[in-house]
């Protein structure tokens, strides 16, 4: 919102200076963006007066001129038509910078003729677009008078931040009442008086739409359109706006300065009267952008017995629009539905000062004064006589009462205002307040259609006291150390993530919900509960059910990467599965795949590709389980796996009846009901299920060196097939967990040799003395305990070497 410090002034009664202006409006909630003081801008260039114009003696086309500035008489070679002597002119001196030129005037010789400077035109100062010729300036004009002083342009600029929720600010007397209201001056009275009519208006107005609320215009005839005053040209340029004509420029200077858009229409080219619809689709429509649109029926379109001659407040039409030659005009004056004009101008892609401000909500009830400020106006600047106001519709509701305690404003702010002072401030920014009780009955302005209960009230009241009445506190520690913000789960998914990622895995983020008959393969077999995770209005029939897990959607990521010439995809993703609508029926899970091979061949065969197993899936299970402080050493395998793994591929690590992680590869009957042809296996760790670690802090555990040599003994068991490998592993280690620390199967053989319905088992021992070196008769004792044990757990006996 731009808009310059004189038009504030116009409004807003203060000896402020501009600098306390500023440092107001940031301190009430209205940033500044930028202040443009082209005065400064402007200073090098000033009258002179062109003593002689003689021909240049090497050139037919220039002229060399002896001007008077108000350091003495300086010599410019020009080449404007109309340089002449006796004419007042604007110099641009040696050293100054012409903003339409981009470039910095220096001493320079033009066909062997010395020149300082030029002689500057409109279009080179930026001030228009004539390039015709060189400013020609009133004989009367003292020599010296700054650009500035000529052109209105001293008058400084100042552009604020006007936030969505504020359409009164975005009229210049709205910052002036708020910078009123704060004490930096008064808001001056607006005086609107009726224009008696002397004619009735031959123009009825019907609405079809509820999207008009409100619709006034009254017919002025006898007028005289033109060039609008310098003042107003000047003001409009200043804010970046082009002067049109008077008809024009008057609306828009309304538009701005008290947020009340407006349109007339040439009367002469109307046809019958003013109707008010929805487009109909297909309707076409040529705007005064110079664009033509196509329309559809959720737009407002004003019209007459010819078709649509406006976008009501987003942008009139060029069939009845105003020229030179306008003597009678239709002024509109109306109050549009916000969120249709929003809806109109995105849709078209429209971008004016009216559609800026209808959208936010202008103020209804000052459609009935608005009105009569634009016909005063026109009056004033182009004559005429006005015809009586004819209207549709009528304001709609736009005010609140809402009950406010004076007290709520310590509890919400922290600091204290009187009552009294409060009462004040509401006032003063247009609020009615009935204080006769404890309670406040305070009746919100029609402008102010942001304001809907306590808070805002009691944010009014902080804004206009400002932000630095805010008092300033000492935030106090606690602790020298604060407290952690990560909760324990936050920790857990974030040492997973990393681990994860670590193991190669890459990370991704997948739909929440996936297609119906997906959900069910993958474990959304409650068809009772399925139906509670099914979506109302899903963005995509492939898209419909919550997810019961995350494995099928990271098997269709990598297809589609596979589909684009990255195969052996390494995926995973920590996030929600949905078993029931209830919350503690979604547990936060870490899931991963691996897909094809494990790495890319490679000509060296270090890396020789190999198809991805049950093994890889497991490994990656307990890394995570261990990053997230589970007790991966004490997991028990189990083979309970949901059914969407293979049935003789895949298992559950469990602590007792607790499942901690799924792994395994994928059933072959659902890679092929997806079509993939290549190995894939996955793992879920459920990260809600790892018991809390005991270790607390984030030290690292003391390095332990032993200091004595470790032992290895192998041993080879004969075994029952059936038996579980992990049988051993948890036998061994419980003869003495001090002293084995590592146990391994490094070969299990079933063949030639061995009885039918047996297998050979070969386990590593890792014997780590802790306090002294073994005796050969420890060891001895050590290793027919591990056998003893073996045998008592699982049945196995020492095979015979």
């Amino acid at each position: 919102m731009k808009f310059t410090l004189s038009w504030l002034k116009d409004y807003l009664d203060t000896d402020a200076p501009l600098d306390q202006i500023l440092e107001k409006l940031t301190d009430i909630g209205l940033e500044v963006e930028s202040v443009e003081d082209r005065a400064a801008q402007y200073a090098p260039f000033k009258v002179v007066e062109v003593i002689e114009a003689v021909p240049h003696p090497n050139a037919d086309r220039l002229r060399v001129c002896q001007v008077k500035a108000e350091s003495g008489m300086i010599q410019v070679v020009c080449g404007a038509p109309n340089a002449r002597a006796g004419m007042k002119a604007i110099l641009a001196p040696e050293g100054s910078y012409v903003p339409g030129l981009d470039m910095t005037m220096k001493k320079t010789k033009i066909r062997d003729v010395e020149s300082n400077g030029m002689m500057a035109s409109e279009r080179e100062m930026q001030l228009g677009d004539n390039q015709n010729g060189i400013i020609d300036l009133p004989v009367e004009t003292p020599i010296g008078t700054p650009l500035a002083d000529i052109y209105g342009l001293n008058d400084p600029v100042i552009e604020i931040n006007v936030t969505p929720n504020r359409p009164d600010c975005a009229g210049v007397r709205g910052i002036a009442r708020d910078l009123a209201a704060a004490g930096l001056g008064r808001l001056k009275p607006l005086i609107v008086n009726p224009i008696p009519a002397t004619f009735d208006t031959p123009v009825d107005i019907t609405l079809e739409t509820s999207a008009c609320h409100l619709f006034r215009g009254r017919m002025i005839r006898g007028v005289k359109n033109g060039p609008s005053p310098e003042w107003l040209q000047n003001r409009l340029k200043a804010i970046g706006l082009r002067p049109i004509s008077a008809l024009v420029d008057i609306t828009n200077y309304i538009c701005i300065g008290l947020c009340r858009p407006l349109h007339v229409f040439d009367a002469d080219l109307l046809t019958g009267n003013i109707v008010v619809r929805f487009a109909k689709n297909g309707e076409a429509f040529e705007a005064l952008n110079d664009k033509s649109y196509t329309l559809s029926d959720t737009m407002v379109a004003v019209c007459d017995d010819t078709g649509v001659l406006g976008l009501g407040g987003v942008v009139g039409g060029t069939s009845t629009g105003c020229n030179d030659g306008t003597t009678t005009v239709f002024l509109e004056c109306a109050y549009f539905d916000p969120l249709t004009i929003a809806r109109t101008g995105r849709a078209l892609g429209v971008h004016s000062d009216a559609r800026y401000r209808f959208e936010r909500g202008i103020d209804p009830a000052f459609t009935i004064e608005g009105i009569e400020l634009a016909t005063r106006m026109i009056l004033d600047l182009c004559g005429g006589e006005a015809g009586s106001v004819v209207q549709a519709g009528d304001i709609p509701p736009c005010t609140k009462t809402i009950a406010y305690a004076p007290a709520q404003f310590n509890q919400l702010m922290g600091y204290d205002v009187p009552a009294t002072d409060q009462a004040e401030i509401l006032e003063s920014l247009g609020f009615t307040v009935d204080n006769a009780s404890d309670i406040w009955n305070v009746t919100t302005p029609s402008w102010r259609p942001d304001v809907f209960g306590t808070p805002d009230l009691i944010e009014e009241i902080g804004r206009i006291k400002g932000l630095s009445a805010l008092p300033t506190l000492s935030v106090l520690k606690d602790g020298s150390i604060s407290k952690p913000a990560e909760t324990a789960r936050g920790q857990k998914i974030r040492k997973t993530r990393n681990a994860l990622a670590a193991q190669g895995l890459q990370e991704c983020i997948t739909w929440s919900f996936m297609a119906e008959d997906l959900a069910h393969k993958f474990g959304a077999n409650d068809m009772q509960q399925a139906a509670r995770l099914k979506l109302v209005n899903p963005i995509s029939t492939e898209l419909v059910q919550m997810r019961p897990s995350i494995l099928p959607n990271l098997i269709e990521a990598s297809i589609r990467n596979a589909d684009r010439g990255f195969g052996n995809a390494a995926l995973f993703e920590i996030g929600p599965v949905f078993k029931d609508v209830k919350p503690d029926a979604q547990p936060m899970v870490a899931t991963g795949i691996r897909f094809g091979a494990m790495s890319d061949k490679h000509w060296s065969g270090a890396n020789a590709a190999r198809s991805v197993d049950i093994y890889d899936a497991k490994a990656d299970a307990y890394r995570a389980v261990e990053a997230a402080g589970g007790p991966s050493g004490h997991l028990q395998v189990t083979r309970d796996a949901p059914s969407y793994y293979h049935p003789g591929r895949s298992g559950a690590l469990r602590l007792g009846a607790n499942v901690i992680a799924y792994f395994g590869e994928i059933h072959p009957a659902l890679l092929d009901d997806l079509k993939v042809s290549v190995p894939v296996v996955g793992f879920e760790v459920f990260i809600e299920n790892i018991p809390e670690s005991k270790k607390k802090g984030t030290a690292l555990p003391l390095l332990d060196l032993p200091a004595f040599q470790p032992i290895s003994r192998d041993f080879a068991f004969l075994v029952d097939s059936a038996i579980e490998g992990d049988n051993f592993i948890k036998a061994i280690k419980a003869v003495d967990r001090n002293l084995i620390v590592n146990v391994e199967i490094f070969d299990i053989y079933a063949g030639k040799g061995i009885d039918p319905g047996q297998k050979s088992v070969a386990i590593s021992v890792t014997i780590q003395p802790r306090s002294a070196t073994l005796t050969d008769a420890e060891i001895e004792a050590l290793t027919k305990k591990i056998v003893e044990s073996v045998a008592e757990k699982t049945g196995a006996i020492l095979r015979a070497s």
